[in-house]
């Protein structure tokens, strides 16, 4: 799965990890995305959407159908 939320366009950080010896390795920052599963009423399915913590709020608050057209103005299939 990659780390990518579909409706706010969350993506890996990148940064280093700095060792107590003060050497420095690179690192990512990969935002919490989980899979989640909603009904879609409008087109009579369920749409599996991979979305970070804040995203998965955002559909709570605004909606799935308002959230849907959100992610295909992005450009994103759902």
């Amino acid at each position: 799965m990659s780390a990518h939320c579909m409706l706010t366009g969350r993506q890996p950080g990148f940064g280093k990890t700095i060792s107590h010896s003060h050497r420095r390795s690179s690192r990512r920052f990969d935002p919490n995305v989980q899979r989640k599963r909603y009904w879609l009423a409008s087109e009579g399915r369920h749409v599996r959407l991979t979305l970070s913590t804040k995203g998965i709020k955002t559909v709570d608050s605004i909606g799935i159908e308002a959230a849907a057209a959100r992610i295909r103005a992005r450009g994103v299939r759902v």
